[in-house]
């Protein structure tokens, strides 16, 4: 289904935020994205919901659309954690994650008591064994837990893994910053999917913009000042990767077909970038011996 016989490639349901998973699938197919992440719960009060809880009509729709299509889906979303008793709420999202096919489940920090998070997500990760999805610690620039270094030092803790955003990972500005892409190295055994977006160099100048641009503004990979080839050179050969790129903009512009497609286009050209630059080091190593 891909040009990237190395790798898997994705589509985010924050893409296309309000496309239902049985239309997205087809879309992924339509643009040769291998498989989807899903959003089981929606993130804000506007938010569309969808309902995959076991029996429902949208999932039977689902996995017949994934059946047909080859596609898959990989990983679900989103719950953060913010210190409350969120148990019920990631049990339901894990019954719907397992009928899907899911192998994470993606949740950020939001709790400021950080012992109390670790405790959170070993439970959390305990609770997932049984229906085969690990929690992913997301860092977002704008919550607590907003760094690589942050995220990777809890999910060890908590025996659960991270995802690596390129938008967050490019607007963490915080402790620790310089360090970035060596964190990201360090802890490249934590990391199951990275989610590739691109944008300005330039940080948005209050929270406020930093959430409407994760939200909506995002750029076509490969479009922007990220250096996302020196993030993909940096995690390990064949990493699947996930077009993670909301633009409500281009979206009414292009249609969601378009959108997706062009994000998939994005995505490869930033691949084939990443394995140019990897096999070029190679030689340069391969000379220097």
């Amino acid at each position: 289904m891909t040009g990237n016989a190395r790798r898997l490639v994705g589509l985010a349901q924050l893409s296309l935020v309000n496309t239902a998973p049985p239309e997205l699938v087809g879309i992924a197919a339509q643009t040769g994205f291998d498989f989807i992440g899903v959003r089981v719960r929606p993130v804000t009060p506007t938010e569309r919901p969808y309902n995959l809880q076991p029996g429902s009509p949208m999932l039977r729709d689902t996995l017949s659309r994934m059946e047909d299509t080859g596609v898959t889906v990989r990983d679900i979303e989103f719950l953060l954690l913010d210190g409350s008793d969120q148990r019920e709420a990631w049990l339901r999202m894990m019954e719907a994650g397992q009928a899907l096919g899911a192998r994470s489940l993606t949740v950020a920090g939001a709790d400021p008591d950080s012992l109390r998070l670790v405790h959170t997500l070993a439970r959390m990760t305990a609770d997932g064994r049984g229906f085969g999805i690990t929690p992913t610690l997301e860092a977002i620039s704008y919550q607590p837990v907003a760094s690589i270094a942050q995220a990777a030092d809890i999910a060890r803790q908590a025996g659960c893994r991270i995802v690596v955003d390129t938008l967050h990972f490019n607007r963490y500005i915080g402790p620790g910053a310089a360090a970035q892409w060596e964190e990201l190295s360090a802890n490249a055994d934590l990391v199951p999917l990275l989610q590739l977006c691109d944008g300005p160099a330039v940080r948005p100048d209050s929270s406020e913009a930093l959430v409407a641009e994760s939200r909506s503004e995002r750029e076509v990979p490969g479009e922007g000042e990220f250096g996302l080839a020196e993030a993909v050179a940096a995690l390990p050969d064949g990493l699947p990767v996930s077009a993670e790129a909301p633009s409500d903009r281009r979206v009414a512009e292009l249609g969601e077909l378009g959108w997706a497609r062009l994000l998939k286009s994005g995505v490869d050209a930033v691949l084939a970038e990443a394995a140019t630059r990897r096999d070029t080091e190679n030689l340069h190593t391969a000379a220097a011996k």
